[in-house]
């Protein structure tokens, strides 16, 4: 059934954006750089509202969010962010920035395959296509400072 799928795509991408929310808003705490604190602050609020709009399709499509957090998916995202708690404590930029990337290569991938799922309603493929991008171009932005940092 497709709406299984569907529902299996929205709820990867919601725990893909809450764990990059909580992600940023631990680096925007602990950085000293005004401008990595505001960067870190606008993809904080970036991924709370994605997370918001797909919770909205999600109501209407009649699918429940997931609030099982024990998938081994969910694991692996947790990891991606897990390093970064480490990075923050060392203060430095260029390891902060290497592991924010490493999170965005998750939602990159996520999103990858939130596109592929079939019979996606069309409302919800252009929201997930939208999202798709703001996830690429954080990823791209944060991949620049990480690369000038060295």
């Amino acid at each position: 059934m497709e709406a299984k799928a569907t529902q299996a795509a929205l709820n990867e991408l919601i725990t893909v954006l809450k764990d990059g929310q909580k992600g940023y808003a631990d680096a925007m705490t602990d950085v000293k750089d005004q401008h990595l604190k505001d960067l870190f602050k606008k993809y904080s609020a970036q991924r709370a509202s994605y997370v918001t709009e797909l919770e909205d399709q999600m109501f209407k499509l009649d699918l429940h969010p997931d609030t099982n957090e024990g998938s081994s998916v969910v694991g692996a995202i947790h990891h991606a962010w897990i390093d970064l708690k480490a990075a923050v404590t060392g203060h430095d930029n260029h390891a902060i920035l290497a592991e924010c990337e490493r999170g965005e290569d998750v939602a990159k991938k996520a999103y990858e395959e939130a596109t592929k799922v079939q019979d996606l309603p069309s409302e919800l493929k252009s929201i997930i296509e939208k999202q798709s991008q703001g996830v690429l171009a954080a990823h791209n932005e944060i991949k620049a400072l990480r690369d000038s940092s060295k």
